[in-house]
């Protein structure tokens, strides 16, 4: 109950002030390496290696660094979590080519999500599977967390799945 008091109360506040551009900017090498370390036990945990790839260079983005935190611990407690048969999830930090902004990846693979319920997985308490998300005790808030997050951030969340191959997240972060 606890967790979903702080999520909504979160998302709440995201809401307020979803129009209010994040401002300066940060390197996501160091945060992306933050949430894996702090996450390296839920992982261990659920037998899940995580492999990086992480550039040696700086990846600059304009946002704020507490928010991104967010979106990465959610994105990849979930790709540990729901994710986990697969034994492995990848995490890259992309920076940007030409035409492109940077980006960082999730990759599982587990079961994978179907192509109906690609469009709604970051709707609020949209569950694709209630059994298996309530034995992982999600709320049901964090993608939609993740999406407040990333508009605040002139940002974009694609996810590429198919069953039985696992899932993609991947944040896109605008051209500077």
């Amino acid at each position: 109950m606890a967790r979903l008091i702080d999520d909504l109360l979160s998302l709440s506040r995201l809401e307020m002030k979803s129009y209010a551009p994040a401002s300066g900017t940060i390197d996501v090498r160091p945060l992306v390496e933050g949430v894996i370390d702090a996450l390296r036990h839920l992982a261990a945990d659920n037998g899940v290696d995580i492999v990086k790839d992480v550039p040696s260079g700086p990846v600059e983005v304009r946002g704020n660094g507490d928010e991104l935190t967010q979106v990465f611990e959610n994105l990849l407690e979930n790709a540990i979590k729901y994710g986990q048969s697969g034994g492995r999830v990848e995490v890259s930090v992309l920076p940007a080519d030409p035409g492109t902004g940077p980006r960082v990846s999730f990759t599982d693979h587990g079961p994978g999500i179907a192509e109906e319920h690609l469009p709604r997985v970051t709707e609020r308490f949209y569950r694709v599977d209630v059994e298996t998300s309530r034995s992982q005790k999600g709320t049901g808030l964090g993608l939609a967390i993740v999406k407040h997050i990333l508009t605040r951030h002139n940002a974009r969340l694609t996810i590429r799945s198919k069953v039985g191959e696992g899932a993609t997240f991947t944040v896109n972060f605008p051209t500077t």
